[in-house]
Formats: C-alpha cells, structure tokens, sequence
C-alpha cells in the first residue's frame, strides 16, 4: 500500500513538474527563495505592532521565533527519521524532471518551505483576524504558492508538501495558542 501511494505521489510530481517552462523558471525561483518575502513579513510585524504595541509585537517575536525553530527542527527530524530522496536525488527520474533549484538536499520529507510558510500564515492571520478579516486567506494562498514552488523547482514531491502544509497549520495554531496564554499571563 505504502509502494503505490509512493508511486501516486511520483507520477503526480511528474506530472506537476512537467507543467513548467523556461519562461516562468525565473518567477519559480523568487518564489522559492526563502529572503523574497521579507518584505511581507516587516509588513506583518508592523501590523501587529498597530494593533498590539511594543511590548506585545516583542513577545510574538520571541513566539515567531520559536515557532519557526520548532517547524525548522521537526521538520529536520522527519528528514532524517524517513531519509525519503528528494525527486532530484533519484536517479531513476534523471531526464523526465524539471530540475531548476539552485541545489538539490539529501531528503524531503517533509518540506520545511512548506511547514514554515504554512505556520506564519495560520499564525499571522489568527492573530490579525479580528482586524482583517480575509487576511489569513492571502496568507493560505501565499502558502499554498510557496509550496508548490518546491514541486516546480524539482525538489519536493507533492506528499512532502501536503504533509508539510498540514504540519505547519498545527503549529501555528499551536504557537497561536501559546501566544494568547502569554499574553494572559505576562502583558494583561
């Protein structure tokens, strides 16, 4: 059973790899890259300041960043717990891949760019929910747009990424939670 949803996952990645061209390689590739959205995330910061304050925007960034440490080292552990080739690994897929990242890492499953994006747009838009409503739907297509990224890219297959988007929801929901007990506790 474990072989033939392995071989579903396969054949969907080729098929979703295959859909790229030369054209958008250079779109994928900003998309991917981890320091192409600091931008939105200085914007995140600042929205979170203006409707929470200084001492509030200082705790969630201890909170972020334990949250992206904790999604980062899971997801690590998983990697090395699964040692799953990366698509761009196998040498059986040599030639009927798209391969167009700047590197190829030894194990994917499951993606961190998947799992870290995913957890700051569940947390980011809990957190500003009850001031911009449609927020965390940008945020979960954000999401949704970097994790296929890694698929475009040739060096995530689709089950990586689902189980990493999953992953990254529960902890930032998770850390969400944390925050608001934080919040209680040490700012109210």
């Amino acid at each position: 059973m474990i072989e033939q949803l392995l071989q579903y996952d396969t054949e969907l990645f080729l098929f979703l790899n295959n859909l790229g061209n030369t054209t958008w390689d250079g779109f994928w590739l900003v998309v991917t890259n981890k320091l192409t959205f600091i931008p939105l995330y200085a914007i995140l910061l600042f929205l979170i300041y203006k409707h929470f304050g200084w001492k509030t925007l200082l705790l969630l960034v201890f909170v972020i960043a334990a949250m992206i440490t904790f999604t980062d080292q899971i997801t690590n552990l998983f990697k090395d717990g699964f040692k799953r080739p990366r698509p761009c690994r196998v040498n059986d897929l040599e030639g009927l891949i798209r391969y167009v990242a700047p590197r190829c890492g030894k194990y994917g499953f499951f993606s961190g760019h998947s799992s870290n994006s995913m957890a700051a747009a569940v947390f980011a838009g809990l957190l500003l929910r009850p001031y911009y409503k449609n927020l965390i739907f940008i945020l979960l297509f954000w999401s949704a747009i970097v994790a296929y990224s890694r698929i475009y890219v040739g060096v995530h297959y689709p089950l990586d990424i689902v189980s990493g988007l999953a992953f990254g929801a529960f902890a930032g929901f998770i850390f969400y939670k944390l925050q608001i007990y934080l919040k209680n506790r040490f700012i109210s």
